[in-house]
């Protein structure tokens, strides 16, 4: 699963958690985190998978009322309803369009936090298997004393290994970077 990261900054950062924190808050009263958070999650992986909804929803051509339009026609169509629904339309209303892959990842680390699950984010030169994910799961599980999320970005340009983010500590275990440091000595050499 591709990730698409926010070039824009801490203002970008600030807006998205703001957005996120209300939605959790109504959430929460709802007793509907569960559902909300599956209808984003359903939604983002629909922001990943189309060229076409990603330029809906950072192009400034757009005119608010087709971005809300446009928007309400995809999640008719994906059957997303109720508070997330009802989010999308608001934050589609708001001009914040081009937030929302950033508040869907905002409200998912916001749910985490709250059931005592730390994210890693981990980054392959390929797709693994299941049993390595679950190697890598359960590993993770080790080191944080908690269950683990993981957030799989592909790079192939790693060639080999894998990098791990999870809170401030970060381990680069790619076959590019041991490639780097193997040519920085040799260079040192002569």
């Amino acid at each position: 699963m591709a990730q698409s990261g926010s070039q824009e900054g801490p203002l970008l950062s600030g807006v998205a958690l703001r957005y996120a924190s209300a939605l959790f808050e109504v959430a929460q009263e709802a007793n509907s985190i569960d559902a909300v958070a599956a209808d984003l999650a359903r939604l983002g992986r629909m922001i990943d998978d189309s060229d076409d909804f990603r330029r809906l929803i950072r192009s400034p051509a757009f005119t608010v009322e087709q971005q809300v339009q446009a928007v309400g026609a995809i999640l008719d169509k994906a059957e997303i309803s109720g508070l997330a629904g009802k989010f999308i339309r608001l934050v589609a209303s708001k001009r914040r369009l081009f937030v929302l892959p950033d508040m869907i990842r905002a409200f998912r680390d916001l749910v985490a936090t709250s059931k005592g699950i730390v994210r890693a984010h981990v980054t392959l030169a390929e797709q693994p298997s299941d049993t390595v994910m679950s190697e890598i799961k359960a590993a993770l599980r080790d080191v944080a004393k908690s269950d683990v999320s993981l957030d799989v970005r592909i790079d192939p340009s790693l060639i080999g290994g894998l990098i791990v983010k999870m809170g401030s500590r970060m381990v680069d275990a790619s076959v590019r970077t041991k490639l780097n440091s193997i040519r920085l000595a040799m260079k040192e050499v002569h």
